[in-house]
Formats: C-alpha cells, structure tokens, sequence
C-alpha cells in the first residue's frame, strides 16, 4: 500500500502543476472576457480549460474539484451562445476559481482527501448560475453530484 500512496502523491504533484497552468488560463481568458465581452474564442479556451481539469481530477479521484469543474463547465455551455457575461457574472466566475485553487491547496497528501463541505460550493454555483440567467440549471447528464468523496 505505501507504494500506492507514493504513486498517488506524485500524480497528485504532477496534477498541481497542471492544474495550476489550467486555472492560469481560466483566468487570462476571464481578463480577456472583462475587456473583451463575450468574445466566443475566450469563452471556448475557458470551456476546454475546465473540461481539461475536471477530467485530471477525476483521473485522481478529486471528486469535489472534477465535479465542481463540470458544473462550471455545464452552465457556461448552456449559457455561451445567449447570455451577456457581464461584469457580475465574470465575477461570480473568479469567486469559482479562487474557490478551486484554495480547494487544490487543502487536499491532504497522505490521504487523497479534501474534508470540507459543498455549501460553498453550492452558492458559488448558484450565484454563477444566476448571473447567467440559469436559475433553473440543471448540471448536465454527464456531470457529478458536489459532493466529497475521499481517495
């Protein structure tokens, strides 16, 4: 088992890096968005950037991050063609990365876990949500629950 979890927090540190790169990205394109309203090319980089990230996080069984990606991921597909992304709604976007970076600093190294409650989740999902005119969102069919599940 001691190999397992050495395996596991080195993909975990190469996956840190990466995921680091990938929410970098997020929010270039967010500042280009912020200049730019709507630009298409912008919001795609974003949706291939969260797509990337859910899926590394999934790989590793960061079921908070992953589906907390798919979520963002789901409503900014739902919402690209026929919403404004107006300043209120980019900034309810930040609060979401902010939210993923300090979830990807707590994940305990021995353990694979991230021991916190989706409430915040929750809300920030809902405020992005609303922002963009969804609030009656539906998580996509391919999305997870929030909801946390250790390693």
């Amino acid at each position: 088992m001691p190999n397992d979890r050495n395996e596991w927090a080195q993909r975990f540190a190469e996956f840190l890096v990466e995921a680091e790169l990938l929410l970098a990205k997020s929010e270039e394109c967010l500042s280009h968005l912020q200049l730019i309203r709507n630009d298409k090319d912008a919001v795609d980089c974003m949706l291939s950037t969260l797509l990337k990230l859910a899926n590394k996080a999934d790989a590793l069984a960061l079921e908070p991050v992953s589906g907390f990606s798919l979520h963002l991921h789901g409503l900014l597909t739902q919402a690209q063609d026929h919403v404004d992304l107006h300043a209120q709604a980019l900034e309810a976007l930040k609060d979401c990365f902010t939210l993923i970076a300090w979830q990807l600093e707590l994940v305990d190294l021995s353990t694979g876990q991230l021991s916190l409650d989706d409430s915040e989740q929750t809300s920030l999902i809902e405020a992005f949500a609303f922002q963009v005119g969804q609030s009656q969102f539906q998580p996509p069919m391919h999305a997870k629950p929030l909801s946390l599940v250790s390693c």
